[in-house]
């Protein structure tokens, strides 16, 4: 799993948000410590999250499995912008013979969960969607037959109030294993000086 941030907004277009409420653009020092205290008093501690509704963050997410991508996308107040399985599944119509145990090679196209029965399962899977493109079966029909497992990637946009949402759930223990990864690498690619936003949503175990 790969997560790169991409691009975000800057922290004072958030407080120069929260100034605009009380006109007191004049107390503001242009996104320095008196501004990111005053974030975290409206936006956090006064739940006045409407207000880090101005600030966005946009991710590149590279090797989730697609029952991951699933439960990404209940989160709803997101934009998502997923590799297309009918245009690249034809990767897969090259690729030598799929065996049972060679994890090394199959881990290039499906996420394995260290359960060597699960993931024996996900490469037989595999195999048999790879013998099926060699039969020049239609891309929209075999997709049909794709285990949870295979991987993908996408552009996934977001602005703070939902990232704390999904922080808060995602990183819980209760999570999927995999969402969970996800959430604790998306904390992470969050620059520094952002992060005072989230650290308040991230599980600690």
């Amino acid at each position: 799993m790969e997560v790169t941030l991409l691009n975000h907004t800057p922290l004072w277009v958030c407080s120069n948000a929260i100034r605009t409420c009380w006109q007191s653009f004049d107390k503001g020092d242009n996104g320095g410590e008196i501004d990111l205290a005053l974030i975290d008093r409206v936006g956090n501690q006064l739940k006045h999250a409407s207000t880090l509704e101005h600030l966005f963050y946009n991710f590149y997410i590279k090797g989730i499995s697609r029952a991951c991508l699933q439960e990404l996308a209940r989160h709803r107040i997101a934009s998502l912008s997923v590799k297309s399985t009918r245009y690249t599944l034809k990767e897969l119509k090259n690729e030598s013979e799929f065996k049972p145990n060679d994890f090394e090679n199959a881990g290039r196209y499906i996420v394995l969960t260290s359960n060597e029965f699960i993931d024996n399962a996900s490469i037989n899977a595999l195999e048999n969607l790879r013998q099926i493109l060699n039969q020049n079966t239609s891309l929209d029909i075999a997709k049909y037959c794709l285990p949870e497992s295979y991987k993908t990637e996408l552009s996934w946009s977001i602005n703070a109030r939902s990232l704390q949402n999904f922080l808060s759930l995602r990183s819980s223990k209760s999570a999927l294993w995999e969402i969970r990864n996800l959430a604790n690498a998306i904390y992470n690619a969050l620059p520094n000086e952002h992060k005072f936003i989230f650290a308040e949503c991230v599980y600690k175990d």
